[in-house]
């Protein structure tokens, strides 16, 4: 019996690559491609089209590799679309009711463009049956290790709450109620700051989620924070700052770089050069992780109304290498 393959070629332009398959997809080439779509995402790739034309056939592992590459896309506001498939592909879709979720509409074809440069790169590429991948890589997104930093407007944070609340509370065996409630004070304290004017939000990826950090600056003249303001006057000499109202870096190996670098580009998008944290007294846990991240801890302030004496923590604004800037998307716990 012929060993069935499957050669993969790749080319990126921009945040778009464009990955054109030759053979069969079966369960001896689905691990193959799910990983080669899997890198496309850890790129920073915003659309993947998979070019079809020369697959002769696709059963249900295939199938499921894209429907599962296709939502791992979706989770970041990217997109997979699937051009031109063969008979038994469409069959396979329509029976399935995938069509609608991964076939390319007529009006979204592959640019011409892109696919010039297609021909061009596969001909100078040997046919090995792995994955051939090529093309401007140095413009996609990618900050570290397939880490990306990406802004949210206000819509999509309201679009994308339930997922960043996934990566803030984490249930624990026997506490449901406990962590439906922190579930509930993380939406609400989201749904508060997105409020204020300049709320920020940054989110950092792989395929998943792995960071977060959001505030909003406080400068002179506003009345609700002249408190704090007054403190943080005393404390650092100015009372214009940025107030991040949450930090998060979890479910990952490099959590305290991740935090580093999501506050100092929150930092840096909002011109401020001095992030303020406010945390509970008993959050020991959290003002460690704070101070891992750089922060002083300056103790509990009394006098704050509505409040009660929450520990401040400042963070100035580092002055060096800039730090690569995320894509925008339209625009702490620790």
């Amino acid at each position: 019996m012929a060993v069935r393959r499957l050669d993969i070629h790749r080319r990126d332009k921009g945040e778009r690559a464009l990955v054109t398959l030759l053979g069969e997809v079966g369960p001896a080439t689905a691990p193959l491609l799910r990983a080669a779509l899997e890198q496309c995402l850890r790129d920073g790739m915003t659309v993947i089209d998979v070019d079809l034309t020369t697959v002769g056939s696709c059963d249900a592992k295939g199938l499921d590799v894209f429907l599962t590459a296709s939502r791992r896309a979706e989770r970041v506001h990217a997109a997979l679309r699937l051009h031109h498939p063969c008979a038994q592909i469409t069959r396979l879709l329509a029976v399935t009711g995938s069509a609608p979720l991964l076939l390319a509409a007529p009006a979204h074809p592959v640019p011409p463009a892109l696919l010039h440069d297609l021909v061009g790169t596969s001909a100078s590429v040997a046919s090995a049956g792995g994955t051939h991948s090529s093309g401007d890589r140095a413009a996609a997104p990618v900050v570290k290790d397939g880490i990306r930093l990406r802004r949210l407007t206000r819509r999509q944070t309201e679009g994308m709450s339930e997922d960043i609340a996934d990566l803030v509370v984490e249930p624990v065996a026997g506490s449901f109620g406990q962590a439906h409630r922190e579930r509930l004070d993380f939406l609400w304290r989201l749904a508060v700051s997105a409020r204020r004017t300049g709320f920020a939000l940054l989110l950092a990826e792989t395929t998943v989620l792995v960071g977060c950090a959001f505030g909003f600056p406080v400068g002179p003249g506003g009345r609700s924070e002249r408190g704090l303001q007054e403190c943080i006057g005393r404390l650092t000499g100015g009372t214009g700052f940025l107030l991040l109202t949450q930090v998060v870096a979890q479910h990952h190996d490099q959590h305290r770089d991740i935090g580093r670098l999501l506050q100092q580009r929150l930092l840096a998008d909002r011109h401020a050069a001095l992030g303020v944290a406010l945390l509970h007294p008993a959050d020991l846990a959290g003002q460690a992780a704070y101070e891992s991240w750089g922060w002083q801890n300056h103790g509990e302030l009394l006098g704050l109304p509505g409040r009660g004496a929450p520990c401040v923590l400042t963070l100035f604004r580092e002055s060096g290498p800039p730090v690569p800037a995320p894509r925008a998307a339209g625009q702490g716990r620790a």
